[in-house]
């Protein structure tokens, strides 16, 4: 039986109001990606968005990471678009690079990953979508 609990909605709203840099892991460089309109949309609220893909040199007007340790300076939100697989990895990276907020994106679940965040001290958000949340919470409202 899953323990794994999202933050309340109230929760969410703080974090998307203190939040400025969103780290998207997986971020395609093709438009109609969900990763892609998720981060277009972000970005059209006023946050900063930093790909994280290896397979690109730049996505959105932005330098292109291969890996959030290749990040220089503070990640508030690390985005993920990968497998479920793939999210311990991707925590342990977040975790390096003390990132306060996992959000994991819709179907995307792994609780050993979200528990090993959350003993670190982040805040997990799993099996949500970040644009999803950010419209129903805050609708129009800008940062």
């Amino acid at each position: 039986m899953s323990t794994f609990q999202n933050p309340t909605d109230q929760e969410l709203v703080n974090i998307l109001k203190r939040s400025k840099d969103i780290a998207v892991v997986g971020l395609s460089g093709e438009v109609t990606k969900p990763s892609h309109e998720v981060a277009a949309y972000l970005q059209s609220q006023g946050y900063e968005i930093v790909p994280i893909n290896p397979n690109l040199d730049s996505v959105m007007g932005r330098k292109s990471h291969p890996s959030l340790l290749d990040v220089e300076g503070n990640i508030d939100i690390v985005n993920v678009f990968r497998r479920s697989h793939e999210l311990m990895g991707i925590v342990e990276q977040a975790i390096q690079i003390k990132a306060k907020v996992l959000w994991a994106q819709l179907e995307i679940i792994d609780e050993a990953a979200a528990k090993k965040a959350q003993e670190a001290g982040l805040t997990v958000v799993m099996d949500k979508c970040l644009k999803v949340e950010h419209f129903r919470l805050l609708g129009k409202e800008k940062i």
